[in-house]
């Protein structure tokens, strides 16, 4: 007679969920100094030119306006809106930006939460 082995599945290796944590809170950090310093470098070049901002900038400025944040939280200031622009055009674009960025964010971030929440695979029965 032959006898049968149970095949064993592969064992994966853990990481400690402190170390989890602290991989994930250095890679948000360096995120964040790098939307902030890109936000910051764009407004300063876009400030450059001599045209009022209409609705193409406007909607730059409103997408780069949540990304501001990280600059503005360590003390620096920033600009996030143009003071000379054309009006209702830049308004418009402006908030077209904002929603447009925010809908990417947050579409983002519940796709990963439902995922998070998602239930594993049914336990069997222990009846």
């Amino acid at each position: 007679m032959t006898a049968h082995r149970q095949a064993t599945p592969p064992t994966s290796v853990t990481r400690p969920a402190w170390r989890t944590w602290a991989q994930r809170l250095v890679v948000t950090v360096l995120l964040a100094l790098t939307v902030g310093w890109t936000s910051s470098t764009a407004m300063k070049w876009d400030a450059t030119f001599a045209t009022p901002a209409g609705f193409g900038r406007g909607l730059l400025h409103g997408a780069l306006m949540p990304m501001a944040w990280p600059t503005l939280i360590t003390g620096r200031d920033q600009t996030i809106y143009a003071a000379s622009n054309s009006g209702r055009t830049y308004k418009l674009g402006y908030s077209l930006g904002v929603n447009a960025c925010g809908l990417l964010f947050f579409g983002w971030f519940f796709t990963r939460l439902r995922r998070w929440r998602k239930p594993g695979p049914a336990a069997p029965d222990a009846h």
